[in-house]
Parts: C-alpha cells; structure tokens; sequence
C-alpha cells in the first residue's frame, strides 16, 4: 500500500490532513474513457497510486485571484483547498508592476461611474457592463481592504495613497483630462499584492497542495464535482471531491513566441474546461503591451509613461501626440501597441534594423525615477544593458494578457450559453486571468487586471457563501473519475515518436507569432489555422524521454504543451472568424468596427443588423479534442447595469482617445 509524503507539500500538519485523505490502489484499462474529462489517449494497463480528498471548495491557482477566493473561502469557515504547481509567491501575479485601479480621489474629484465608463470604452464596447458595474464601484473599498490587511501602498505626503496616472483613465466621462486613478506600491505592486494574500491566507485554515499539477475537471451530470491532480514530487494521481470548484490558473502568454509572462503561464485552466466540454469566450482577444523589452520580452511598466516617461522614434519624435492628441503616450494599450508597429513599417523604427521604439526616461529627475520606478531601473539595466537616468529604453510590443477565457457571470460562476440563455454550471466558478467575466472585452486598461483578481477572487468566496454551508455533504465522485488523465499520463509515458516538446512547442509559438500579431489579416491568419492545425495533430508523435513519476519535468511541460495547444487553436480560429477590427484585435482586411448600428451616425432611423451580420458579441469556442477541430458560437454583449439608478448603460460610440 502507497503511503505519500507531504515533506513539502503541504503548510499544515500531516496529522490533520490524514483524516481527509484516503490512499488506494487504482489500476485504469486501456479501453475505458472518462467522457466527462476527455483526453484522446489510449494507454496501456498501468497501475497508479491514488489519493483522495475531500473539501467543501477546492481553488486551482494560487496567484492574486485564487488567493483572494480561497482566504475568503476559509474565512466564512469552508474547508478549502488550494491547489497549485508553484509555490504561491512565484504564481505569475508578481509580476505585475503598474498598479491597481480604484476611484480612491486621493489626487483628483474621480469617481467610480468615471472608472466604469473608461472601461466600457476600453473595452470597445464588447465588456459586459452589469460586471463592469460590479468591479469598478467595489474597487475602492477592495483596495481600502489591501490596505488593511497590509499591503504597503505608496503614499502621499499626507499619509493617502499615492495614484499615478495610467493609460485610458479619464475625468468626467471622457471630458474631464487624465485620471490619476491607479494605486501603487512603487513598480512592484503585484509582488506585494501577492505576498500580502499569501500571508493572509496562512491567517485562516487553509490547505495548500504545493506543487500538484492540475490535470482535470471531475463532471457528473453537468455538474462540477472536483479536480484531479498530480503531485510533482512523487508522481501520485489526487483526486479531490467538493461542493465548489474555483479555476483561477492564470492567462496561456507561452503560446506567443515572444511574451511578457512565465513559462507557467499555459492556460491550463481554460484547457480544462475545454476538455470538460465547456466552451471559452472571446479567446482572439489577445492584447499586446506596448513595452517590452526589445530582445528579452520583459515587462516596463505602463507606469514609465504613467510618470511622465514617453515614446520616440527616429526621428526623436513624440509620435503618438500624431495617434492620440488627447491621450498621447497614456491612449489604451492596443492603440499604443498599433502606433508603435506603425511606426516601425514605416520605417522611423530605431536601432541597427529600426525594428524597434525608444521608451525615454532619462528627462525624469532621478530622485522620481529610484523613488516610483526603482524595478524598472534595475530591469532595464539587467536585460538592455541600458542606465535609465541617461539612455532610452528599446522596447517592442510584446504578447502580455488574454482578455478571453472561461465565460462567467459577475458572480464568478461559470455559464454556458444554450437555447438563447446563459445557464450556470453547477459546482463551478473561474477568476483572473483564466475567466472571461467579461470586464475587458476586447481590450484591458492598464491596472484592471489586479484589480479584476481582487474583486472576482472576492466574488466567488460571497456568492459560493450565498448558495452553499461548510460542512454540506461532498457529492459522491464517479466510479472513473480521473481515468482519462491517467491515460493520458500513461500515453505520455510510454510515447514512442520522434519528436520533442520543446520542438513541437517552438513551431506553435512561432505560428502564433506571425500570424496572430499586433495586425492580422484574412490569408496570414487563414494559413496559419492551416499550419497550426498540423502541429496539432503532431502531438501523436511526441516523444518523451523521462519515463518516471518523480519530479518528472519533461512529462509536464507536455501536459502544458497540450493545454497551450487548446488554447493556441481557439485563439486563431476565433481570430479569423472576426472579420471585423475591435480593441486588440486589428484587421487590416476588415479594418472597421462592426456593430449593429453604424455608430459614426445618429442611430434613430437606422435598421438594426441582425446578429449574424455584426460582431458585437461573445465568440464561443469548443473543440473536438481528436480531430482538433474548433466550433464557434456567439452570445450577445451584456449591456444593461446592475443598477440603473447608480449608472446607466455607456451606449457604444466611435472610440477615440
């Protein structure tokens, strides 16, 4: 009999997790399938060694999001789990720099309706606005919250937050100047978001799973039942049974060739649901941050313009003033990002193949510069060998957030759209980066992103709270459960092929690089579902060298390589299905906006467009894991607030900053 060891596994004792645990054998056939939680593998009769747990929530990820959900979860007293492949600290949420937005007032007369329409507007109409409402009017009280719970913000002189100014934030509905609205700790504000949850989250009796590999949702009957899972260090198979089940994994960046986010950063929660039969939303939206460092990919903040930094070309020019007069270097990201690639066609691009832009801050006294942008400073040294405080930053648009993902409600539970309706599926919730709420839309403001893991980390606790006790009978798990994953474990394993994962992975990123870029246009996106649609189906010759369980790293980045691969075919396939250009996504072929009405226009007379004549609604995605194929179906744009009388709905107009 197998007896596991939580050397470091776990925070809490071995003595009071082992009354939540039950070990047995499990031997798993060739020919059986879990068709709740499909893989298309076939495999050999193996025998695995299974641990199986109990818990009123189980939360997947441990970034900003899932630490949010799960210290509220233990909190209002759920016995919770949370299950992640990195040591909390590491999760992908510290590295996030710019800061957290929330209509504080600290430096101007902001208020949350002014926060709410500059986010309707970033979203180029698609964001869902009951949401929008939701996050935008409790984020002040989120942040005063972080506060509380000590999070060290950066201060004025009379002890209030400091706020900077970041891109797409406005006074006065649009007409009132810059917004400085974006609460910072320096340039390292998702670093210390995330140790400020990890630490209050040890507060309350939370069970952390360090270094366990989710591998699978647990359906029955439409409803969500758990999560299977691997620990790293000794190759056990861990099956978790509970009432409510969290997503909260993060964005799939590794996709791209060139991108600002963690090789951890494989959409392994939105593989999951696909596998489960659960569509994603939106999933062409793929918004590309406007400062990258050129050659290295690495992040410099939206804060750099937000401090007064800005953007030149060759010619030493100030071009965006020519792209955005009003918002000049501050315009939302996916405007900054196509005048930077505009620039560079052009041919006003610097550097010895004018391939890239100047990020200028060396004109910012360097006091302000060690005070507010210290990270920046030192990053820009480290990976562009450049001294801030006398040289330009070469920097590139570069693949930093997906806007899509798991479609949910504003309550953070998961839906799917049948016959007309969104439906709820039982047992489920996604936050952050993994979930499509959606907020963003087509495009994300700088400094919404902390902000929407707070808030809808948040937001699952409450409403999993509002519909569940602790201590509810856990639905019993399906004789099969976490069959499928073993198979494919075991499929892997035994792989007799001839090619790589780091090769297959290479030729993935690489057509999702040049044919899913800043600009997309019919024929390139056309070959590239082609060509990718090849590489997909060369998972079958994937060869594996590492035979074992144990710290096995090559089996993992192939689990990682098949869940990017989901997400890689949803994007482009989504992407050349709209054929239209809104917010991150930039048709050169169909380079206006379509909606229903001709907004350019006065609306009253016009004929409504019928639905399928127009994008202004949610593409949904599912796929045929065999043959690879992806199924595209759409839901209509949530206009209506929660409250009319708090703020009224932002009727859609030409988006102009």
């Amino acid at each position: 009999m197998f007896q596991i060891r939580h050397t470091r596994s776990l925070v809490y004792s071995l003595n009071k997790l082992s009354s939540r645990q039950q070990v047995c054998s499990f031997r798993i056939e060739a020919d059986k399938r879990n068709q709740a939680a499909q893989h298309s593998a076939k495999s050999n009769k193996a025998s695995y060694s299974i641990v199986d747990h109990s818990y009123d929530a189980v939360v997947v990820g441990a970034g900003g999001a899932g630490l949010r959900a799960a210290y509220g979860l233990s909190n209002a007293g759920f016995k919770t789990a949370v299950i992640t492949k990195l040591f909390p600290t590491r999760s992908h949420t510290v590295a996030a720099q710019g800061g957290i937005n929330a209509a504080l007032a600290n430096m101007d007369e902001d208020k949350w309706q002014y926060h709410f329409y500059d986010t309707v507007k970033g979203s180029d109409w698609l964001g869902d606005q009951d949401a929008i409402h939701y996050m935008t009017e409790e984020a002040p009280k989120a942040v005063l919250e972080l506060e509380n719970i000590g999070m060290p913000f950066s201060r004025r002189s009379d002890g209030k937050i400091y706020q900077r100014a970041f891109g797409g934030a406005s006074l006065g509905f649009g007409k009132g100047g810059q917004a400085q609205r974006c609460a910072a700790v320096a340039d390292r504000t998702g670093h210390s978001l995330l140790h400020t949850l990890y630490g209050q989250s040890l507060k309350y009796d939370t069970d952390f799973f360090i270094e366990y590999f989710a591998l699978d949702l647990i359906m029955k009957n439409g409803k969500c039942v758990g999560v299977t899972a691997m620990c790293l260090e000794d190759g056990t198979i861990h099956r978790f049974a509970a009432n409510n089940t969290v997503i909260a994994t993060g964005g799939y960046g590794r996709a791209y060739f060139s991108c600002t986010s963690a090789h951890t950063c494989t959409g392994d929660g939105n593989a999951m649901v696909t596998r489960a039969g659960i569509a994603n939303e939106d999933m062409e939206f793929v918004q590309f941050h406007p400062t990258g460092i050129y050659g290295a990919g690495c992040l410099m903040t939206e804060g750099c313009r937000g401090e007064g930094g800005f953007l030149v070309n060759s010619n030493g020019e100030r071009f965006m003033e020519r792209y955005a007069p009003n918002a000049k270097d501050l315009a939302s990201r996916d405007v900054v990002s196509r005048s930077m690639t505009i620039e560079i066609r052009e041919g006003r691009g610097v550097g010895a193949k004018k391939d890239h832009i100047y990020l200028q801050l060396h004109h910012l006294p360097p006091e302000k510069l060690k005070e507010r942008l210290p990270g920046i400073s030192e990053t820009a040294y480290i990976f562009a060998g450049v001294d801030v405080t006398k040289q330009p930053i070469p920097v590139i648009p570069t693949v930093h957030y997906n806007m899509g993902g798991i479609p949910t409600n504003w309550k953070g539970e998961v839906i799917i759209h049948k016959n007309g309706e969104d439906k709820v599926v039982e047992g489920l919730h996604a936050c952050g980066e993994a979930a499509c709420a959606s907020v963003h839309g087509a495009n994300r403001l700088g400094a919404n992103s902390l902000l929407d893991l707070v808030i809808f980390g948040r937001a699952c606790a409450l409403n999993i709270a509002s519909i569940s006790k602790p201590g509810q009978a856990v639905e019993t798990l399906p004789e099969d459960a976490g069959e499928a994953s073993v198979a494919n474990i075991d499929k892997l394993r035994n792989s007799k092929g001839a090619v790589k994962t780091a090769e297959l992975r290479s030729k993935m990123q690489h057509i999702m690089q040049n044919h899913a870029a800043v600009f997309r246009d019919g024929p390139s996106l056309k070959e590239g579902c082609d060509k990718l649609s090849e590489v997909y189906k060369m998972q079958e010759q994937l060869k594996i060298d590492d035979k074992g369980l144990i710290w096995n790293s090559d089996l993992i980045e192939t689990l990682e390589l098949q869940n990017l691969m989901l997400n890689s075919m949803q994007t482009i396939f989504s992407a050349e299905a709209r054929k239209e250009s809104r917010g991150a996504h930039a048709r050169e072929d169909f380079p206006v906006r379509v909606d229903e009405y001709d907004y350019s226009k006065p609306v009253e007379g016009q004929q409504a467009k019928p639905v399928d004549q127009h994008f202004r609604k949610h593409t949904l995605t599912e796929m045929d894991l065999a043959s690879g194929k992806v199924d595209l179906r759409y839901r209509p744009v949530i206009d209506h607030t929660l409250d009319a009388q708090k703020v009224k709905t932002v009727e859609p107009q030409l988006r102009k900053y």
